[in-house]
């Protein structure tokens, strides 16, 4: 599909900075969906105001990807039509990163465990994992499904290559209670025609409607947002 500019509301932090553009940091979001398949609520939680980055803002889950996420647990793989699109895109390592990034940052974030059951690690674990280790729990990356990808423009002083995954809550070990971290507070699930009520960053709202999108057509090309020559454009994983 060919490929298409698109325009936003601004956001406050859409203004122009002098020098070279950062590079932006592999990250990853993880969109949790339960109840009604027709009508489903999403977790979503703000950003604390202390932030750097989108402070105040009604986000998903997630972050940025550490170098210790290409060696987390794994108690499932990627599904092959996942595998494939992350492949067209990343190297393996990285893919990985992407993946299981979401998975625990959600976990850092929320304390919701998207994970199964697998064989403990030879050594001491990788780092950032010990909540999933000392259970032995190793990432459902199976559960996941690519929704998304947003390059964040060159104007602003942080940037990321943002994956967006979604899963459903269903596959959540217990599905324990949300709590809040210091990082992402007044955690919440919210129905779609709810999260219009909430100060959202741009990315994250056009990601919704996404999300709507796919839940009545799966088969849907994947959008890839950046921006390219001074223009917001959606091109297609």
């Amino acid at each position: 599909m060919k490929k298409t500019e698109f325009k936003r509301d601004t956001d406050p932090a859409d203004t122009p900075r002098k020098g070279r553009a950062a590079r932006p940091r592999l990250s990853a979001t993880l969109i949790l969906l339960r109840g009604d398949p027709h009508n489903p609520q999403v977790l979503m939680g703000k950003r604390a105001a202390g932030h750097g980055f989108m402070p105040s803002k009604c986000v998903f889950p997630g972050g940025k990807a550490e170098r210790s996420d290409a060696f987390a647990p794994l108690a499932s793989d990627f599904s092959t039509q996942t595998q494939s699109i992350l492949a067209r895109h990343l190297p393996a390592k990285r893919a990985r990163a992407a993946g299981t990034a979401a998975i625990r940052e959600t976990f850092e974030e929320t304390g919701l465990i998207l994970a199964k059951p697998c064989a403990p690690p030879r050594n001491k674990g990788p780092k950032g994992w010990d909540g999933f280790t000392s259970r032995g729990l190793g990432a459902d990356l199976n559960a996941l499904q690519i929704t998304a990808r947003a390059i964040t423009p060159p104007y602003h002083p942080k940037r990321f290559d943002a994956w967006f995954f979604m899963a459903r809550g269903d596959d959540l070990i217990d599905l324990p209670e949300c709590a809040a971290s210091s990082e992402l507070e007044d955690l919440a699930w919210y129905h779609f025609e709810e999260t219009k009520t909430l100060d959202l960053p741009a990315i994250t709202s056009i990601v919704l409607d996404e999300v709507q999108k796919r839940l009545v057509d799966p088969s849907r090309p994947i959008p890839f947002y950046a921006m390219k020559h001074g223009h917001h454009q959606r091109d297609w994983l």
